[in-house]
């Protein structure tokens, strides 16, 4: 697969990519190094150097160093250094969405429409909320002058995974940066390419040293240190369940107030008043975006009876009319999964589906494009049958769906509600009032009506139960999580 690469992306590329720390780029204290993969076609892509707790601990240092300037400077001075840091990431746009096509091996034109603008718009939204947030609140008390007054934590760390690194990287360090802390930053060693070119803006846009600081490196290695390191005061990580309980548990350890954005197992009850084509076509668009490696996706469907079979002929007809190709193409409209572990564990969770007696309604596969024969692609599937069946009830993250029949509401939101995840789900009907009642009655951190994956700034996302837990992301309430409360009082007799 040949892919014509910007200057500036053959640059990057051509030398081994090296950790953020204080401003500059440098090798791992060890001189340890690893390759990333281009999932399209299995070459790589890029060497990088490969940290652990040393890297992490410089980092920790660099943030401390910067945070007393940071955080002195006014929220006016911060958002304009914010702003000027997004207008360096939109002047290089084209080179962060090749960097993410060719890094995760997402669709190009998802890139380009999607994840480098909507990241970008974070930190202006950020930017524009700190000018106008309240960082005094006077408190009526008799006898007392007080006030809550509002101020940064100090060096936050974040741990992000490979799915959406440049989009995720913005939703969670713009509001903590808005806020005046430091970060530290731990990208998935599968995707850290477009993270790190972004490290690489920063400082060209004026970002003071150590204010950002980035060390790549796998989670045992560089992930448990940057969690577990004492002078860490705020920590937010996203990914699994499996993983967030450690993240948590290492956090709680050290009294270290915690963001878990985590996996999910989303439904959409689909009624018998939709427009089944439309809706079809529309859920079949949520399993394909980003190859289904999405946590809020929608992969259990409720179908209502009257208009299953339908519903099934349209579905089945979206999926297959999909392009599937590498990720840089202008054509593809679904490219292949992030690696080959990848791959491995969503073909493992179709054969324990169908060993556990799932009916195959669409079978996936993994054909790959003329070219790309070392690209680890995978078909959209679809499965149906029991409620219990392995992939209905966990996240495969994966092009593939479950579906089940209902005719009654009250029985379809019981099983929506039976596991224990609790990130997105999605209510279709042309009654508004029933949507209505469906939405609230779903336990999760999110209810779309006639929509799936619906999101904007001032729209909070987040989750609950194994979802995730400490706050949620890109609403108002978010520039708060980054700010500690402090009383501050004076008897007056």
């Amino acid at each position: 697969m040949h892919v014509q690469l910007t200057n500036n992306v053959a640059e990057f590329l051509r030398q081994p990519v090296q950790h953020f720390i204080g401003g500059r780029f440098q090798h791992s204290a060890l001189g340890t190094t690893g390759h990333v993969v281009n999932p399209s076609d299995g070459t790589v892509l890029a060497t990088v150097a490969m940290g652990g707790a040393a890297e992490i601990d410089e980092a920790v240092s660099a943030a401390w160093k910067a945070f007393p300037a940071w955080s002195a400077l006014s929220p006016n001075e911060r958002a304009a250094k914010l702003h000027r840091f997004a207008e360096q990431l939109e002047k290089h746009s084209a080179d962060l969405a090749l960097l993410e096509s060719l890094d995760v091996g997402k669709a190009i034109s998802a890139a380009e429409g999607f994840d480098v603008p909507f990241g970008i718009e974070c930190l202006r939204y950020y930017a524009g909320l700190s000018t106008q947030a309240l960082y005094d609140i006077p408190l009526a008390i008799k006898n007392i002058e007080a006030r809550v007054h509002r101020a940064p934590y100090g060096a936050c760390g974040f741990i992000f995974p490979w799915n959406f690194p440049f989009t995720l990287l913005l939703w969670g360090i713009a509001p903590a940066l808005a806020a005046g802390n430091t970060v530290v930053i731990k990208p998935s060693e599968v995707t850290p390419l477009s993270s790190l070119f972004a490290a690489k803006l920063a400082a060209e846009a004026g970002m003071p040293d150590g204010v950002i600081n980035m060390v790549i490196g796998d989670g045992p290695s560089a992930g448990a240190p940057l969690a577990a390191h004492p002078k860490i005061k705020r920590m937010s990580f996203t990914g699994s369940p499996e993983v967030g309980k450690k993240i948590g548990e290492i956090c709680g350890r050290n009294l270290v107030p915690c963001k878990l954005e985590l996996g999910g197992k989303g439904a959409a009850v689909v009624f018998d008043d939709v427009d089944v084509e439309s809706t079809a076509q529309k859920l079949a668009g949520a399993i394909t975006l980003n190859t289904g490696q999405v946590c809020c996706t929608a992969t259990r469907w409720f179908v209502h009876e009257k208009i299953y079979d339908r519903f099934v002929d349209k579905a089945v007809a979206a999926l297959k009319g999909t392009k599937t190709g590498p990720g840089p193409a202008r054509e593809t409209q679904m490219g292949p999964l992030v690696s080959a572990a990848q791959r491995q564990r969503v073909l493992r969770y179709l054969e324990n589906g169908a060993r556990e007696g799932a009916q195959t309604i669409l079978p996936g596969g993994t054909a790959a494009p003329a070219g790309c024969e070392g690209g680890f692609y995978v078909q959209p599937s679809l499965l149906a049958g029991s409620p219990e069946n392995v992939c209905c009830r966990e996240e495969i993250f994966g092009p593939s769906a479950f579906l089940l029949k209902f005719n009654d509401e009250t029985a379809a939101v019981s099983l929506v509600n039976q596991l224990a995840y609790g990130l997105a789900n999605s209510v279709w009907t042309a009654d508004l009032k029933r949507a209505a009642r469906v939405a609230e009655k779903m336990v999760a951190g999110n209810s779309w009506v006639n929509a799936h994956n619906v999101f904007a700034y001032g729209l909070p996302y987040g989750g609950v139960n194994l979802s995730g837990f400490g706050g949620g992301v890109n609403g108002p309430e978010t520039l708060y999580d980054y700010l500690r409360p402090q009383t501050i009082a004076r008897p007056l007799a």
